[in-house]
């Protein structure tokens, strides 16, 4: 570990990744940027197949070099019995294990909680799988676009009587991973008066209906299911995406009070500032269509630009639908550290999104790109104590791999 990750805020904080794809993988990720020491393991010969997902380069995927960075990668086979007794070694000096295997299938290795904590009752386990560690669909395969469409936020994307659309990242993974950090940070600070671990449960789909605001109580105390509402926000008006003359769109969210004073006096629409029926939400919301009618005939006689150094200038919150080439370009972005340039281990330059949250005294890393596949295999072990003989039959019989450029050094 580097000096600057002595002072880093999960300094000295061991944890061990049993995951692949997105879930696990990106809590760890998050773990490591703030300074704790993560070693991933991963399958012999293909590794994590999100080594191989999406836009490759040199035959590794460019997100690797995101969801992996400040990891440390062990390729192990977790299904011999050799390969599960280095993870137990592993797990015995370990802060927190996350894992997003299908429930029950780490104690079928003899890895799951009920093992691994009473080698090390101090302990955290983070456990992310599609519906949670009990009931009866627990043993069912969950992704996060199924925790995204049983959590509810599927039924309400899409405009309204047309299929629904997904969003387009994995954000139901990302959501259980945010979760399972919290948990852990949680589970770390009761440990301190314990001296206890404990596991975290974090199912995919509940992370996406924690995130479901109003749904449940409307429906049960006004008998109100909520549709899908477009580019609007229902009963939140005005909040909706707006046609630009020069074919652009721009988003406001004038749903604030005074807000939609200003935004109406700003399109010259003073009857609508003016009138006692749309001061407060609630009653805008009794005719959004007639308020959004309005703000898109305003619009749609000016080029985006000029829309929002209008509305800028009055206080409208607005903007535009970013792309990938705006967010890059943004010098916003660029102020905030929120794109980051690193160098992969092949020597390329790759510009990656920065870290957050901000910490002011000790912030989180970027640091490198993803590893190797096993480029760290013989570091830990060496670390573990296990010798050079016991290592070397290990690799023999296929246990254990590491990366070509290691081996041949």
């Amino acid at each position: 570990m580097t000096t600057a990750d002595q002072t880093a805020a999960l300094a000295g904080l061991k944890v061990l990744e049993l995951g692949q794809l997105i879930a696990g993988p990106f809590a760890t990720k998050l773990l490591g940027e703030f300074g704790a020491d993560v070693i991933k393991i991963e399958p012999p010969g293909s590794g994590d197949p999100l080594r191989r997902w999406r836009i490759l380069e040199e035959g590794t995927s460019l997100w690797w070099h995101v969801q992996t960075r400040n990891k440390r990668s062990l390729s192990l086979d977790l299904r011999s019995e050799e390969g599960q007794a280095i993870v137990r070694q592993l797990a015995a000096e370990a802060d927190i294990v996350v894992e997003n295997f299908r429930p029950g299938t780490l104690e079928k290795w003899g890895l799951g909680w009920e093992a691994l904590s009473e080698l090390n009752p101090a302990l955290i386990m983070v456990r992310i799988s599609g519906y949670g560690q009990t009931g009866p669909y627990r043993d069912r395969p969950g992704f996060g676009v199924i925790g995204e469409a049983m959590g509810g936020l599927r039924y309400l994307t899409g405009q309204a009587g047309e299929r629904s659309v997904r969003v387009g990242v994995s954000l139901g993974d990302s959501l259980s991973a945010l979760y399972g950090v919290i948990g852990a940070l949680l589970a770390l600070q009761e440990r301190h008066r314990s001296g206890r671990g404990q596991y975290i449960d974090v199912a995919l789909y509940e992370s996406v209906f924690a995130m479901m605001e109003s749904l449940i109580p409307e429906y049960d105390g006004a008998d109100v299911v909520r549709e899908p509402g477009g580019s609007a926000l229902p009963g939140i008006t005005p909040s909706n995406a707006y046609p630009c003359q020069d074919g652009e769109h721009v988003l406001i969210a004038g749903n604030g009070d005074s807000i939609y004073k200003r935004l109406m006096q700003a399109i010259g629409r003073d009857d609508l500032a003016q009138d006692p029926a749309l001061a407060h939400n609630d009653g805008r919301s009794q005719h959004a269509e007639r308020i959004d009618t309005a703000i898109a005939e305003w619009t749609a006689r000016h080029a985006r630009d000029h829309v929002l150094s209008v509305l800028e200038a009055v206080g409208v919150p607005s903007g535009y639908p970013y792309t990938a080439r705006d967010i890059v370009e943004d010098p916003h972005y660029r102020a905030r550290q929120m794109i980051e340039t690193i160098t992969t281990e092949t020597g390329r330059q790759l510009k990656v999104p920065g870290v957050m949250p901000k910490l002011s005294r000790t912030p989180g890393r970027v640091g490198g790109g993803g590893p190797r596949l096993g480029q760290h295999t013989r570091a830990v072990l060496d670390e573990l104590g296990i010798d050079a003989d016991t290592q070397r039959a290990l690799f023999e019989r296929g246990v254990l791999h590491e990366s070509d450029s290691e081996q041949a050094s």
